[in-house]
């Protein structure tokens, strides 16, 4: 490996009920965390991370962010925590769409074939995706879409959180996987860029201006 990339790593995968945050230095996983409960702060279950990788808060040049698509919240909130860190130590962040961090976590797990993933968009629909999974490479067949439930129910997939979809099997978001994802790129981003990713069309309706009096 080329020193030149080596990179301490904290990678943030809070797109689904398990938040978890992995610390790496470059490929090389040096701590894991996971948990459902939500109301744990994402400072706490990284600082957990922290001190069982043996590590400062200081050392951490990378942070890297799964944006979704999935729990809106969570993935705001992993957002907020990496913005403000890289205004306090102008650490680099990287994001990675969590659907392609689930294919990883598939391919990790011996995966192979074409493999679909499905993932809750609330209101009755899901985020769906497709991914062709060989020893050679992974790649996306299929990109993110909207789709309703009777589509969901009709595909043996892989996704988190989806107990109203029976033929998908639980997989959820791996930090330790985002982070290995990212640990050679150098498409580093301002903290301010970054948005989850949300496919449907924003809609809001501007306040009317003050009338004078």
């Amino acid at each position: 490996m080329n020193a030149a990339l080596i990179m301490k790593i904290l990678a943030l995968e809070f797109s689904s009920s398990q938040r978890a945050v992995a610390v790496a230095e470059s490929e090389n996983v040096l701590a894991t965390v996971a948990t459902d409960n939500l109301k744990n702060s994402p400072l706490t279950l990284i600082d957990e991370a922290l001190q069982k990788a043996r590590l400062d808060r200081a050392t951490i040049e990378v942070i890297a962010l799964g944006i979704g698509p999935g729990s809106y919240t969570g993935i705001r909130s992993a957002i907020a925590t990496a913005q403000g860190w890289q205004l306090a130590r102008n650490v680099k962040l990287l994001t990675t769409c969590s659907a392609k961090v689930l294919a990883a976590a598939a391919y990790a797990n011996g995966q192979r074939g074409e493999t679909h993933f499905i993932i809750d968009a609330q209101r009755n629909e899901y985020y769906h995706s497709t991914w062709n999974l060989t020893d050679q490479s992974q790649t996306e067949t299929a990109p993110l879409r909207i789709i309703d439930m009777e589509a969901a129910t009709k595909f043996e997939s892989l996704g988190p959180d989806l107990p109203k979809v029976p033929n998908c099997q639980p997989l959820y978001p791996d930090a330790a996987i985002l982070a290995q994802l990212v640990s050679n790129r150098t498409d580093f981003q301002p903290g301010e860029t970054i948005e989850p990713i949300y496919l449907r069309p924003t809609e809001f309706v501007k306040a009317p201006s003050l009338r004078k009096m």
